[in-house]
């Protein structure tokens, strides 16, 4: 589907998983004879589309420790899904974009990249949702990691799916889980893209490739005679707020000392160093077991036992941290480990590919510490009654 805004802008919005698309995208281009081709990319996406071997060989530990995290998140969400339907319709996810990039190559025009880097669209959504939605969007990417089963498939409306592009689904999957970012993910970037094009369009003739879903949100705003837009205000990722669990690890550290401090003044030393004996033993052993439970390496799990009761005591650094650096040296996962995720049929697929386990080893080793240090601090104030 393609909508002539203007004499200077053609739009075509684009399905994620059809070959219609592509055609289509190939056609507009070639009939209208543009001098600029804008699509609907980042840098960041733009790169992992057209840079496939570097980005499946980049060390997963690089993107951890980096704003590439979020594009990691995003792409994760709905992966296993996409390949599936890809696979099905013998369409790869971002075929529509290829396409317009190398139409655009062949007929020796520019190739405009307008949308807003993806971290930034993430970290702001971030930013704006409560602890229900976070806590909703965790539990919905955890479902992604472990993937739709094939009962779960057949439900799926592929025809409505096909309708729009990848970040458009991911992002309509993420107003339904978190309503209030619904603004940030769906009309800021319709705000962006259409400024970004109309400022590509006082150079030449554009056409515009973008998510079905976000077309007629774009040409709403292309025409106005004016898109009243801050592009540099629509980038800006608002500062952190103190939130709860910040103040809860905060307090923690100031009520063991409380604690200690009591048991030493009204019993001694000896009951003080029991107190301190079985803070080291349960927040360790359960952090431990936490680990052990999400099949960590021997030596993530020792990591796990000794951190816990140290990083407990500090907001700073978390005991999944250490227990994962540890497993992530041990059992190095690429990013092409975690593109396998959509391969996995079996239980044992699953537990042996090394993204899944690290990030469980992350994940378990710390709620294993928090249960723990609740559980110890608990027990040391029983000895004190």
């Amino acid at each position: 589907m393609h909508v002539k805004v203007n004499d200077n802008i053609i739009l075509v919005g684009t399905a994620h998983i059809s070959k219609d698309s592509v055609e289509e995208v190939k056609q507009v281009i070639e009939e209208h004879k543009p001098d600029i081709v804008a699509v609907e990319l980042c840098k960041r996406r733009y790169d992992s589309i057209t840079k496939k071997d570097q980005w499946e060989n980049t060390p997963i530990s690089k993107l951890l420790n980096s704003s590439n995290a979020y594009l990691l998140l995003a792409q994760t969400f709905l992966g296993s899904i996409q390949r599936k339907l890809g696979k099905e319709y013998g369409v790869d996810p971002g075929s529509e974009m290829i396409a317009a990039i190398d139409e655009a190559k062949k007929q020796g025009v520019d190739v405009a990249l307008v949308d807003r880097d993806i971290t930034v669209t993430l970290r702001r959504a971030w930013k704006r949702m409560g602890f229900r939605e976070k806590f909703r969007l965790a539990w919905e990417f955890l479902k992604a990691l472990i993937g739709y089963d094939e009962e779960e498939l057949e439900e799926v409306d592929l025809e409505k799916l096909m309708d729009q592009d990848v970040i458009s689904a991911m992002m309509e999957e993420f107003g339904e889980i978190a309503p209030s970012i619904t603004e940030v993910l769906i009309n800021e970037r319709d705000k962006y893209i259409a400024k970004k094009i109309l400022e590509e369009s006082k150079k030449g003739k554009v056409v515009g490739v973008v998510g079905a879903g976000h077309l007629n949100g774009i040409q709403k705003y292309l025409q106005k005679e004016k898109i009243n837009v801050d592009l540099k205000e629509l980038e800006y990722i608002p500062k952190k707020k103190v939130s709860i669990f910040k103040v809860i690890g905060y307090l923690i550290p100031v009520v063991f000392i409380i604690l200690i401090a009591y048991m030493y003044f009204h019993f001694g030393w000896e009951e003080t160093l029991e107190a301190l004996k079985w803070w080291i033993l349960i927040n360790g052993s359960l952090s431990a077991i936490g680990t052990l439970l999400a099949r960590g390496h021997i030596l993530s799990i020792i990591a796990a036992f000794f951190a816990a009761p140290i990083t407990s005591l500090s907001p700073a650094i978390a005991a999944g941290w250490v227990a994962g650096y540890v497993e992530y040296k041990v059992r190095k996962p690429v990013v092409k480990d975690f593109k396998d995720l959509g391969k996995l049929e079996t239980l044992r697929d699953f537990w042996k590919n090394k993204v899944i386990r690290l990030l469980f080893v992350v994940a378990f080793a710390n709620l294993g510490s928090m249960i723990g240090t609740f559980v110890a601090l608990w027990y040391i104030a029983q000895l004190g009654i």
